[in-house]
C-alpha cells in the first residue's frame, strides 16, 4: 500500500510539473506574440507615421530592450523573495493591456510609449519562469525542459507574424495589436488560479529555508566565474544577430522581394515557428543526451548550429531571387534558436538555488540590452547610412553585419564548452 501511495504521489507531481511547464510555455508564447508582432507591421507603421529605419529600430529594439532589461532585475529580486506565480500573472496582464493600447496610438511617440509599457510588463515574466522550471526539473533533464519553454520564442513569432500579416491585410495594423494582446488576459487568470508555486530548491533536494543574497553579491559571483562570463558574451552576440534577423527579415522580404505582409508573415511564421521550434527542442534534448559524454557538449551543440547558420544566412541576404531567398532563410530560421534552451539551462545549473531568478535577470539584461536593443537598431542604422549609395539594397548590408556577430558569439560558445569540461574534470 505504501509503495502504491508513493507511486501515485510521484505521478501527481509529474502531472503538476508538466502542467506548470505548459502554462509557462503559454506565457512565453504570449510574450513573444506581443513583442514580435511589431516586426511584421513595420512597413505599414513606417508609412503611417513617415518613419526612418533608425526610428523603426528604436521602436522594435532599443526602447523596448532598455525598459525590459532594466526592470527585469528588481522584479527578479522580488521573485527570489516572494510569490513568483503572482508576479507572472500580474506581468502578463500588464503587457497584454499595453499591446491592445498600441492600436490607439495617433503619433509615433504614443506608439513608442505603449511599446515601453509592453516591455515593463514582460520584464516580470522571464526570470521567475526560469527559476520555477529549475526548481521542478533536475539538472539531467533541465535543458530539455528549458528547450520546451524556449519554444515560446518560435511559436510566439509564428503566431505574431501570422496575426500581424493577415490581420493587417484584412482590416489594418491597429486591429492586429488588439487581436494579439487580448488573449493574454485569459492566460493571466489561468496562471493566477490554477498554477501552484513549487518549493525553492525542490529539484535539488533542499528542504531548509533559502535566504536570497544581496544583488551585488550575485553580480560578483557571476563576474568571478569565467564560465558565466563566456555564456553572457555568447548569449549577447548570438541574440543580437538573432533578434535583428527576426525584426528585419519581414522588411527585407517586403521591401526588396516585393512580398505583402500576409505572404511574408506566413512563410516566416512557418519557418521560424515550426522549423525554429524543432531546432530549439532538439538542441535542448541533444544537449541533455550528449552531456553524458562530457559537459562541454552542452555548449558545443550551439557552436555546431552556428556553423550551419552562417552560410545559409549569407546566401539568403545576397540572393536576388525571391525563391532562393526564402529557401536559404530556412537555415537561420531553424538554427537561430538552438542556443535558447541550452544556455538558459547551463546558467540555471551553474547558479546557486538562492540566486537563480536574479542570475537569469542579469543574463536577460545583458542579452536584451545588447541583443534586442542594439541588434535591430544597428541594422536600421547601417541601412540608413548605406541608403544613398546602395538604395533599397542597403538593408542587405545591415543583415550581413549580423552574421559577423553570430560568428563572434560562436567563438565564446566554443570556449564555454572547454571551460565546462575543465570544471567537470576538476570536480571528479
Amino acid at each position: 500500500m505504501i509503495d502504491n501511495y508513493v507511486v501515485d504521489i510521484k505521478t501527481q507531481n509529474r502531472r503538476q510539473r508538466g502542467y506548470t511547464l505548459f502554462l509557462l510555455l503559454l506565457v512565453f508564447i504570449a510574450s513573444h506574440i506581443d513583442r514580435q508582432i511589431v516586426a511584421i507591421l513595420q512597413e505599414p507603421i513606417r508609412i503611417a507615421f513617415d518613419l526612418t529605419d533608425t526610428q523603426l529600430g528604436i521602436l522594435t529594439g532599443f526602447a523596448f530592450a532598455l525598459f525590459y532589461a532594466t526592470l527585469g532585475m528588481p522584479m527578479a529580486m522580488w521573485a527570489d523573495r516572494r510569490n513568483r506565480r503572482n508576479l507572472i500573472a500580474f506581468s502578463i496582464s500588464l503587457w497584454s493591456a499595453m499591446t491592445v493600447a498600441c492600436a490607439a496610438a495617433g503619433q509615433y511617440w504614443q506608439l513608442l510609449a505603449a511599446r515601453i509599457g509592453v516591455a515593463v510588463g514582460e520584464a516580470g515574466s522571464n526570470p521567475p519562469s526560469h527559476s520555477i522550471i529549475a526548481d521542478l526539473y533536475e539538472p539531467a533533464e533541465r535543458a530539455t525542459a528549458m528547450a520546451i519553454f524556449g519554444l515560446g520564442v518560435n511559436f510566439g513569432i509564428m503566431f505574431g507574424f501570422l496575426i500581424g500579416g493577415w490581420v493587417n491585410d484584412w482590416v489594418g495594423w491597429r486591429w492586429a495589436f488588439v487581436i494579439a494582446g487580448a488573449p493574454g488576459l485569459l492566460i493571466a487568470l489561468a496562471v493566477r488560479f490554477t498554477m501552484k508555486e513549487p518549493p525553492r530548491g525542490l529539484s535539488d533536494g533542499l528542504t531548509s529555508e533559502i535566504k536570497p543574497p544581496p544583488f551585488f553579491l550575485v553580480v560578483k559571483t557571476m563576474w568571478r566565474d569565467n564560465r558565466i562570463r563566456q555564456l553572457l558574451l555568447s548569449n549577447s552576440l548570438i541574440s543580437m544577430a538573432g533578434y535583428a534577423a527576426i525584426a528585419w527579415a519581414p522588411v527585407y522580404f517586403q521591401r526588396i522581394h516585393g512580398f505583402s505582409t500576409s505572404e511574408s508573415g506566413t512563410f516566416l511564421a512557418l519557418g521560424i515557428g515550426l522549423g525554429g521550434g524543432l531546432g530549439t527542442f532538439l538542441g535542448g534534448a541533444l544537449a541533455d543526451k550528449l552531456s553524458k559524454i562530457s559537459e562541454g557538449w552542452r555548449a558545443w551543440i550551439v557552436s555546431f548550429s552556428i556553423l550551419g547558420y552562417l552560410p545559409a544566412g549569407l546566401l539568403c541576404y545576397q540572393s536576388v531571387d525571391p525563391f532562393w531567398a526564402i529557401f536559404w532563410f530556412t537555415g537561420p530560421a531553424a538554427l537561430g534558436g538552438v542556443y535558447i534552451g541550452v544556455n538558459f539551462a547551463i546558467l540555471q545549473s551553474l547558479a546557486a538555488v538562492e540566486m537563480r531568478a536574479v542570475m537569469a535577470s542579469i543574463n536577460l539584461f545583458v542579452l536584451n540590452i545588447i541583443g534586442l536593443g542594439l541588434g535591430a537598431f544597428s541594422v536600421g542604422l547601417i541601412s540608413d547610412l548605406m541608403s544613398d549609395t546602395a538604395g533599397v539594397d542597403s538593408l542587405r548590408y545591415g543583415l550581413i553585419f549580423t552574421l559577423l556577430l553570430m560568428l563572434w558569439g560562436g567563438i565564446h560558445q566554443t570556449r564555454l564548452g572547454f571551460l565546462l569540461n575543465k570544471s567537470q574534470e576538476l570536480s571528479r
